[in-house]
């Protein structure tokens, strides 16, 4: 029984002083000089943002396997922070965002959502009045084209 306490107080101790080892690491000055010098606002192109996707192809009528899929995935995924409706939850309510934005942008804003918000003057206006940041959720690019799907048919596509 002795050795067992001494075994526990052990990985408590190494457990304890590995996490003040990997905070006396972090150095925000040098998070904060990371994160300006990947925001250069000059590269960025508000009209597709900044990512992989250079052109999105749309059908003219509404996937429904994927507009299905994509609010499967939104459930999880967003549907804690963003409503269908116009209204503010912690993020921009969805209501309209195909018709302001350009498939590319969502779809980019989806899959990398860290340079957009540092480039983007328009999201970063959002983000005032938000103020929490859309966290990377790691989606797939085929989860991220059905949640655009989704977004289609909450705006009206048929």
């Amino acid at each position: 029984m002795k050795k067992l306490v001494v075994f526990i107080t052990a990985v408590m101790l190494f457990s304890c002083g590995k996490k003040e080892k990997e905070a006396e690491e972090y150095n925000p000055a040098t998070a904060t000089e990371n994160a300006t010098t990947s925001a250069d606002p000059s590269s960025y192109d508000p009209k597709r943002g900044e990512g992989k996707f250079d052109n999105v192809e749309l059908g003219p009528t509404l996937d429904q396997a994927m507009a299905s899929k994509g609010e499967e995935v939104s459930s999880v995924k967003c549907t804690s922070c963003h409503k269908l409706t116009d209204e503010k939850l912690v993020g921009p309510g969805w209501k309209g965002v195909t018709e302001r934005r350009k498939p590319e942008w969502i779809m980019n804003f989806i899959t990398n959502p860290d340079p957009m918000i540092d480039k983007d003057p328009e999201v970063q206006a959002q983000l005032e009045i938000c103020l929490v940041r859309m966290p990377n959720q790691g989606l797939s690019d085929d989860d991220a084209r059905n949640i655009l799907e989704y977004m289609r048919k909450n705006d009206g596509v048929k």
